[in-house]
């Protein structure tokens, strides 16, 4: 079909728009996950669970002074809390993602695929409000505690105090550079930088366990305290479960586990339709990731807390959102503990990288599909410019402070993790497995209960999420409204009879009428030929053909028509098509007839009652409205030859 043309853009513009090849190999894919394995081939997935663990174990490098700070001395139990959830709750919730959506859909495309209309839209776009919270301010708080342990190293401390901020938007904009230049997955990188990270952390927590066995009377000291400040272990255990909202940072990376299965090496037999293998390796990964961090997430609150004084973790304490780096530099020394900075600087900076590529994977998901996104949007850079400016606009606002964007981040990785619950809660329940929709509503009121918490306790997160719910939400409706005259059809076939019906027709002059099916009755069909002779002065002699189209989900955006031929009544040929809108579907019809048969086609209307912009709201929200002026203006748009423009006529 025919397109409008252009003058050739700027080189300023090509290159602004090249980015989809930059950012994966072919596919036009973006992000670091977005170009999937060839069938059959993959990764290990314990290399794999390194590229996930970039963002999940990174969270070593603030988690234990965020549960310090929320818990105090009930830091270790509180964890144990959070394991537990972990172990119990999300694990499992996302071990059942992982089988519902083998493609590294997650849980959004499970809950897109349960509502339709505009309210599965509009539920979507929340929770894409939601996504970009979470790894926008993963982006920040890392880029925010990668620069907290250089400015807190002993080295640095001199030269970089109170320059925090500063610091941190040069790293958000060195990670913006690289997306602007072109970035290409690293399974590789990801499995050193965690190799090197969790090894440099099994000797910091080895060290702080041998202190705290040598030292005896921390153990008691600590006990002591504890006994003393909240009596006995069943208060101890309900204090926990009343701060363990705050530590919920620890439950990030699971969405990002299930997004990388493309990767995931299965079995030969595996096919796209099913993966088992695939999936299997995968909830390898889940649980290999999930235990490891279990253990790294207790050992450490233990010895952080046991060791490091109180005021340490406060802000402005050498221990304020680099608890594990104190330690190393304390009891390894600076030596040590610099290899430290830098190896927890270096995997904090690539978790937001990897943050960054699943914003520019998530937006192009859904809302070009959805018409809701300007063309520009579906290019890498384009995106990384804005990305950036509004990482710089949140790290001024939270002061580049690890302890005030933990709020946001929370509510971002609650709000995902309970979608997925109540994703997997119905999928059990369609499924009739009564236990699992029973144990998965049991976990999603739980994920419930503390997404609430967290927002009552710490409003800034869903504040935030609000802001990008009502952005994304304001451009999605802009961007539906400007592209509402684009030519949406991306594919057409007739079947034989249709085809027929053209054939016949390429060899005299083209006459199609617009019909909205009602009784399709013998008289229904007979009037409207009537009515469309003496509304156009034509003659008895000429022949028509019916289009009919019937409208599915006005909502959806892009689709392929067929369309399909029927005598009726042994006399009237009809034409009928399926689509979101029928404006779009008439102008795809027009143009393919065109185009088969080398001769301009017309095509009769009447005119719709009702007021201009009621019915362009009908047309935008329900795909009808005033059919006859917007399949004109559709064919406009399509085709700026005038003379070559199939002919529109109105009664």
């Amino acid at each position: 079909m025919a397109t409008t043309e252009h003058p050739p853009p700027s080189r300023l513009r090509t290159w602004m728009l090249q980015g989809l090849s930059d950012m994966g190999r072919s596919g036009g894919l973006t992000g670091p996950h977005a170009q999937p394995e060839p069938a059959h081939k993959g990764q290990r997935w314990w290399r794999v669970m390194c590229l996930t663990g970039v963002d999940y174990f990174s969270t070593l490098g603030y988690q234990p002074g965020i549960a310090a700070l929320a818990a105090g001395l009930l830091s270790p139990v509180a964890t144990i809390v959070l394991v537990v959830v972990t172990l119990a709750g999300a694990l499992p919730v996302y071990r059942r993602v992982a089988e519902e959506s083998p493609h590294g859909e997650g849980s959004i495309a499970m809950l897109e695929r349960l509502l339709s209309f505009w309210q599965g839209k509009l539920f979507v776009l929340t929770l894409l409000g939601f996504a970009a919270t979470d790894f926008l301010i993963t982006i920040t708080l890392s880029a925010a505690d990668a620069s907290t342990h250089l400015v807190e190293n002993p080295h640095l401390t001199n030269a970089l105090h109170d320059k925090q901020v500063l610091i941190t938007m040069i790293l958000v904009a060195l990670l913006g550079a690289v997306f602007l230049k072109g970035f290409l997955e690293a399974i590789g990188v990801a499995v050193a930088l965690v190799a090197v990270y969790l090894g440099l952390n099994v000797v910091v927590v080895a060290v702080g366990l041998w202190h705290v066995i040598t030292e005896g009377h921390v153990i008691t000291d600590w006990s002591s305290a504890l006994t003393a400040e909240h009596g006995n272990v069943f208060v101890m255990v309900g204090v926990a479960l009343i701060v363990f909202p705050k530590l919920a940072l620890g439950l990030s990376g699971f969405e990002t586990g299930v997004a990388v299965m493309p990767h995931v090496k299965g079995d030969d037999s595996d096919t796209e339709e099913s993966p088992k293998g695939r999936i299997r390796e995968t909830k390898k990964l889940l649980t290999a990731a999930a235990v490891v961090m279990s253990v790294f997430l207790i050992a450490t609150s233990f010895i952080t807390t046991l060791l490091i004084p109180e005021k340490e973790f406060e802000s402005g304490g050498k221990a304020n959102g680099r608890a594990l780096a104190y330690l190393s530099h304390e009891y390894l020394g600076n030596a040590f503990g610099t290899a430290y900075d830098v190896s927890t600087i270096a995997i904090l900076w690539f978790a937001g990288a990897s943050a960054m590529a699943g914003l520019l994977n998530l937006m192009p998901r859904y809302l070009p599909r959805y018409g809701m996104a300007p063309h520009w949007a579906r290019a890498v850079r384009p995106m990384v410019i804005v990305f950036t400016l509004i990482a710089f606009l949140v790290t001024w606002i939270f002061d580049a402070d690890v302890d005030k964007q933990g709020g946001a981040y929370a509510t971002g990785v609650l709000v995902l993790i309970s979608s997925a619950a109540i994703a997997v809660t119905i999928a059990a329940r369609k499924a009739g497995q009564r236990g699992w929709t029973i144990g998965f509503a049991v976990i999603s009121a739980m994920f419930l209960y503390v997404t609430v918490v967290n927002v009552i306790e710490r409003p800034d997160g869903v504040k935030i999420g609000a802001c990008f719910i009502a952005g994304i939400i304001l451009v999605s409706l802009l961007s539906r409204l400007a592209r509402a005259f684009e030519l949406r059809v991306t594919s057409l076939t007739l079947d034989p009879m249709a085809e027929r019906f053209i054939r016949d027709m390429a060899s005299r002059k083209i006459r199609l009428i617009a019909n909205e099916p009602d009784q399709r009755d013998k008289a229904e069909y007979r009037d409207k030929i009537e009515q469309i002779r003496a509304d156009n002065d034509m003659p008895e002699q000429e022949d028509f053909v019916f289009v009919e189209v019937t409208v599915t989900d006005p909502s959806e955006f892009e689709a392929g028509l067929t369309v399909r031929g029927e005598v009726l009544h042994n006399r009237y040929r009809v034409l009928t098509l399926e689509s979101a809108s029928i404006p779009n579907a008439l102008a795809a019809l027009l143009l393919h007839v065109r185009d088969e048969t080398g001769r301009i086609p017309h095509i009769y209307f009447e005119w719709t009652e009702g007021g201009p912009f009621a019915n362009f709201l009908r047309f935008f929200l329900f795909g009808q409205g005033e059919v006859a002026p917007v399949t004109r203006e559709v064919l406009r748009e399509a085709e700026p030859d005038r003379a070559r423009r199939p002919r529109v006529h109105t009664g």
